[in-house]
């Protein structure tokens, strides 16, 4: 049985509260023929649905946030009801990721915590029901985990700011309807001063998005050029020149979000068809063998200790405290669990891990997730850096050398 808290009555009536909302807003027998286990009547109800349906009426119902302020379309609920509604998605097979999780999970944070009334009114609801997606326009070519030293310009002229520069690695990009980024507003003072945040709207003028193709042979990467773009100053997110606080709020935000997100056994074995634990199995020939069966128990134990401390994070912001180095001790934790695992499945699947039959979805999937999970240690912070504030943060080691600290942006010598 996977770790979880014991449903209190409460609980349980909110439990069958959500059920009963899940009936009514599924395709017909749905959960019907899943429960009574008949994988090929599933198949019907499974080609009605809609994914971009059902991410929409799941935050117009509130369950698509329920730790969000009721004022702002959330439930204003507890980590129970958090937990209680991904339990129940990953019972029915449907997907606990919503196709806008930046907006979700960092634009809708930092913009609840740093931004105006008319803002929260004019942004969250449509975050919340994944009408307008959004993207992170924070890593550049010359400053990947030193962010603070990042040179895309944003000059004040009147009402507006006048962006130039260039943003690389920006995940959905050329989907997004709208972008948080941030840029240097002041270079005469030390580079953590001069920055500014900003909410792009990614259909102005002057932008262009190139996307990146992966090895997977995908493209969720993207560099993003900015060239005379205006944002007005409406868009911006805190005070001018404080924009490196407000970013603070996006990256605990996004290490909380990624050190919770397993897309080993999802990728390894279908995603919202499968339960992702069975899924993985799955993907693992002879699973009988004692020495797979060792690894795999392992491989079990991990992902519970992930799970119980995703869980103390989603505590901590429920009491009303900002992510804190918690969220980059769960990233790191995730994304090498994600590459033990899917490095596990290639083994354990001998040459059929790098040839087989046409038309042999676990084989390609297995490989697709052993592939991307290679990004996990870069993306939203290096483990590296990670493990650096760790030191500092938690163990009380010395904090790293600062050559450049008090130096103004423009007088350090970068690449």
């Amino acid at each position: 049985m996977r770790w979880k808290i014991e449903d209190t009555p409460e609980q349980q009536a909110f439990r069958q509260e959500f059920r009963a909302w899940m009936h009514g807003n599924l395709p017909a027998d749905w959960m019907e023929t899943l429960d009574a286990g008949d994988e090929v009547g599933f198949e019907r109800p499974r080609s009605q649905w809609s994914m971009y349906d059902w991410h929409r009426a799941m935050g117009e119902a509130g369950y698509a946030a329920p730790l969000w302020p009721t004022e702002y379309g959330g439930l204003g609920g507890g980590v129970w009801m958090q937990n209680t509604i991904r339990e129940e998605l990953v019972r029915y097979r449907l997907p606990v990721i919503s196709p806008n999780v930046l907006g979700l999970g960092l634009a809708a944070p930092t913009i609840i915590a740093h931004g105006s009334e008319e803002q929260k009114r004019r942004y969250l609801p449509r975050i919340l029901t994944s009408e307008e997606i959004w993207c992170q326009l924070f890593s550049e070519p010359g400053s990947g985990s030193d962010l603070a030293g990042l040179s895309t310009r944003a000059v004040r002229d009147g009402d507006d700011w006048v962006v130039n520069g260039q943003k690389v690695w920006t995940s959905i990009a050329q989907f997004a309807a709208f972008g948080l980024i941030l840029a240097r507003s002041n270079p005469d003072v030390p580079k953590h001063d001069g920055l500014t945040y900003l909410v792009v709207d990614m259909k102005s003028p002057g932008i262009e998005v190139r996307s990146l193709k992966q090895m997977t042979g995908g493209s969720e990467f993207n560099e993003v050029f900015f060239t005379d773009v205006r944002v007005p100053d409406a868009n911006r997110l805190g005070a001018e020149g404080e924009g490196w606080a407000v970013a603070r709020t996006t990256l605990m935000n996004e290490r909380v979000v990624l050190g919770g997100i397993a897309v080993g056994p999802e990728s390894l074995g279908g995603g919202a068809r499968h339960n992702p634990w069975q899924a993985f199995l799955e993907a693992i020939p002879d699973r009988r063998d004692p020495a797979k069966r060792e690894q795999i128990a392992r491989l079990y134990i991990d992902q519970e200790v992930k799970e119980i401390t995703a869980f103390r994070a989603a505590l901590a912001r429920r009491r009303g405290q900002e992510p804190g180095p918690e969220g980059g001790v769960g990233k790191v934790y995730n994304a090498e669990l994600n590459q033990r695992r899917t490095a596990f499945a290639m083994n354990a699947a001998g040459p059929a891990a790098i040839a087989w039959l046409p038309g042999d979805e676990v084989a390609e999937r297995r490989a697709t997730a052993f592939l991307r999970a290679r990004a996990n240690t870069i993306e939203g912070g290096t483990s590296e850096v990670l493990r650096n504030q760790m030191g500092e943060r938690l163990l009380g080691l010395p904090r790293e050398p600062e050559v450049d600290r008090g130096i103004p942006w423009r007088d350090i010598r970068r690449s």
